[in-house]
């Protein structure tokens, strides 16, 4: 009968240590999947900041076409024709 508890006991500290190594795996993956995020994230900032450099040369090039057409805005707010 007193070996019984002890049995017990180890029972319990098995299932225990099976579910900790369980969720110690699961942390393993999570990390990993956060880190491939991040990285992701790194290449879709990455992208973004190049689509704003060509909007940016865009919008010079739309302003100096409109300049040599002569549609830019005049002082008083109206648009030259």
């Amino acid at each position: 009968m007193v070996d019984e508890p002890a049995n017990l006991v180890l029972e319990i500290l098995r299932r225990v240590e099976t579910r900790v190594t369980k969720i110690d795996e699961r942390l393993d993956r999570m990390s990993e999947d956060l880190h491939d995020v991040s990285v992701r994230l790194a290449h879709v900032e990455e992208n973004l900041s190049g689509v704003h450099r060509r909007l940016d040369r865009i919008d010079q090039r739309v302003d100096r076409i409109e300049k040599r057409l002569e549609l830019v805005d005049t002082p008083f707010g109206g648009v030259r024709e």
